[in-house]
């Protein structure tokens, strides 16, 4: 039977020209949806892929298998207390969606366990999705008063949201519901007036909306609308219930508005004006009498942020004092504040920790150094991941946070801040005999071109260990995992899927590059603008380092990243193919520099902030035009040869609102016309966005086709070990 035959989309060549710099584009035309033959084309990609992996299917279904058998796939949350109630969530085994519910408070320990006892269902998402491939729900809120819920629904993956509200104690769905509405929702503290967000024509969330219960939506109300094109909009509650806060937040700056729960009609309060280069969050202590205090972590003369407190009423310039120093290279990620404690969360040394701070008793809660007083919560092990979990009450004495690392399954705990010990609720269950001392994590570090150290979080079998216990007996195939940019930390997490991989003799390691948050702000100022390169070249530096130290070869190694680590990989592709055999780019950001020259594509002039306007900035310009990775497909090499790339598996989602479809569409094109001896396949969900296959089953299928592509690629084909 003859091979299949890889789609070749008709070239349509287009000038795009910027700053006296013509480039000509042979398939701009992918990004019209509305031309049929685009439709046609990614179907005929995904039949092409479906061909060429039609071989793996045995393998594909028995990763499948491995995945599903590892899950507690009838599975409970740990709960969550508010008020009255408990709250949590829970799976059911052959359903692809959660199930939420609320069982009433008896005693302050969470019940645990699958009982249905006293159980009230609120939503059950498995119902409503019927009908739809996709689904998801993106707001899911319940009123003060635990009577209403509201929730946002969106059956495209197009995440633009239908508003409902469902009255708890008559379980009837209001008539009247609100379209087209955006991620974040406030209620006030009347039990009839909520919040929403909505998004202009680009997809920015700019407006704040104050709907009433019981009346129609076109009676609703603009509160605040944010017109600068930079700038996005959400809303939450500030922790003890008392003001709903608006923040205004492009990636350099922000502003935060507040409106007092109680008095939903008010005109918002701006709580310190925006200044250019100044970010903050805020949140709201109660005190213990008639005055309350704010609490902003604050980059003003802190790179790595900064705590600062002001009563009410008294926040204006100047009015701020500090209550936690600036300590550089260790990033305050968050706060949150309890009535009697804050909870930090801060990255030391590369790792997501958090930290204690008990309040003082009286007038000043805060007094002149919270640090002097706080303590951090060790992990045990390094590296490791430990994050606040989900508390609802600020009167709450306990704490809900969680921890994993590589080996260790995530865990639940609640801290009793009183006396500093811990108690474990749930460890996440991994069926099948799973053991984390038969396998082994630690902490490598790279040497980038420029002397900077790159982290790297790695994990394997542990009788992969040579006899010196520290390197392996022999190279390994070696999974290498980037993303870089936007401050976003990759956190060394346990993952039950990953395990069929490890089993299988696989090294995993995640490559902490330049771009993210893990090593503080200048580290992720040092991998955006013109220093992106610097993001690209880290990861090549990890992936020679795990060749230098015998982890690996370029034969065995591959290469995985998504979104903006697409970009990553698409760039290190070009950069050097030679190092990996294969490479996957999910929704990848690979077509940069056109995008960012387009302002009528959703999200590009706030994207400005974070990767350059090339349209006003010749620097930008030639930086993006040098790394862009649909730019810069190469055809030969440096002795003027055909070049191959490694294998390549791409995805792409029709709906995505975030990185369109075409880009991975037309890349994929680029590479195939660059050298026919490219093995690059392409599937395209022509159902979802960027978030891929809604459905949890759906979601463990893709991830097992990606698993088969890379065992294939890398030769290792058997079954697990």
């Amino acid at each position: 039977m003859a091979p299949p035959t890889a789609p070749v989309p008709e070239r349509r060549p287009k000038k795009l020209e910027a700053h006296g710099d013509i480039r000509v584009d042979d398939w701009y035309w992918l990004a019209d949806r509305d031309d049929p033959a685009v439709l046609e084309h990614l179907r005929a990609e995904n039949d092409y892929t479906e061909a060429v992996l039609a071989p793996l299917s045995g393998l594909r279904a028995e990763l499948f298998d491995e995945i599903v058998a590892r899950i507690e796939e009838t599975d409970l949350s740990v709960p969550v207390r508010k008020g009255p109630w408990w709250y949590y969530q829970r799976t059911e085994e052959g359903a692809n969606y959660a199930v939420h519910c609320r069982r009433p408070v008896e005693d302050d320990d969470p019940p645990l366990g699958a009982g249905r006892e006293g159980e009230v269902v609120l939503l059950d998402e498995n119902a409503l999705s019927s009908g739809h491939d996709f689904f998801a729900v993106g707001v899911l809120s319940v009123s003060p008063d635990h009577r209403w819920l509201a929730y946002g629904t969106d059956t495209t993956g197009a995440e633009r949201y239908t508003l409902h509200i469902i009255d708890l104690e008559g379980d009837e769905i209001v008539a009247e519901t609100v379209p087209d509405v955006y991620y974040g929702l406030s209620w006030a503290n009347d039990n009839a007036t909520v919040f929403y967000v909505r998004t202009d024509d680009a997809m920015r969330p700019f407006q704040l909306w104050r709907h009433r219960i019981g009346t129609e939506p076109s009676a609703d109300t603009l509160v605040l609308e944010e017109t600068d094109e930079r700038f996005t909009l959400s809303t939450g509650r500030t922790k003890d219930g008392l003001f709903v806060v608006i923040a205004l937040q492009s990636t350099l700056t922000s502003e935060v508005w507040t409106i007092p729960a109680g008095s939903p009609g008010d005109e918002p309060a701006c709580l310190a004006p925006r200044r250019e280069g100044i970010e903050y969050t805020a949140d709201h202590h109660r005190g213990d009498g008639d005055e309350g205090w704010w609490v902003q972590l604050t980059n003003e003369d802190a790179v790595d942020f900064r705590l600062l407190a002001a009563a009410d009423g008294d926040t204006g310039a100047g009015r701020w004092r500090e209550i936690l120093a600036h300590r550089p290279g260790t990033r305050l990620d968050d706060v949150d504040v309890f009535d009697r404690f804050v909870v930090l969360a801060e990255r030391l040394e590369g790792e997501a920790s958090l930290r204690i701070a008990p309040l003082d008793v009286g007038p000043d809660p805060f007094g002149d150094d919270l640090f002097e007083r706080s303590w951090l919560l060790e992990p045990g092990e390094h590296p490791a991941t430990t994050w606040e979990g989900a508390n609802a009450e600020s009167e709450a004495r306990l704490v809900r946070y969680e921890r994993t690392s590589l080996v260790t399954p995530r865990t639940v705990l609640d801290l009793d801040v009183a006396t500093s010990k811990s108690v474990v609720r749930k460890r996440q269950p991994v069926l099948g005999g799973y053991a984390a001392k038969d396998y082994s994590t630690k902490r490598l570090w790279a040497t980038a071109e420029d002397g900077t150290a790159v982290p790297l979080s790695i994990v394997h079998r542990r009788d992969l260990l040579g006899p010196d216990g520290v390197t392996l007996a022999a190279p390994a195939p070696t999974l290498l995992y980037g993303y870089g940019a936007y401050e976003h930390s990759v956190d060394p997490v346990f993952s039950s899927l990953r395990l069929s991989l490890l089993e299988r003799g696989f090294v995993f390691a995640i490559a902490h590059v330049r771009g993210g948050g893990e090593l503080g702000r200048r580290w992720y100022e040092d991998g955006k603008f013109a220093a992106k390169p610097h993001t690209f070249g880290d990861f090549i530096a990890a992936a020679r380092h795990l060749v230098a130290e015998g982890f690996t070869t370029p034969a065995q190694l591959a290469g995985r990243g998504g979104s903006a680590g697409g970009l990553l990989i698409g760039a290190v592709a070009n950069l050097a193919p030679e190092l990996f055999a294969a490479l996957v780019a999910e929704v990848p950001f690979v077509d940069a520099l056109t995008t960012m020259l387009d302002t009528s594509l959703p999200l590009t002039v706030g994207e400005w902030e974070e990767w350059g306007d090339p349209a006003s900035d010749p620097e930008i310009y030639a930086a993006m035009r040098a790394y862009a990775p649909y730019d810069n497909v190469r055809a030969t090499d440096a002795s003027g040869a055909p070049l191959r790339y490694p294998r390549l598996l791409v995805t792409a989602g029709l709906n995505d609102v975030r990185v369109g479809y075409w880009e991975p569409a037309k890349w994929v094109a680029k590479l195939r016309s660059a050298n026919p001896e490219n093995e690059v396949l392409l599937r395209t969900e022509l159902g979802a966005g960027h978030g891929g296959p809604s459905g949890r089953y759906d979601a463990w299928k893709d991830e097992a086709l990606v698993y088969a592509f890379l065992l294939d690629a890398l030769g290792v084909v058997t079954t697990s070990a």
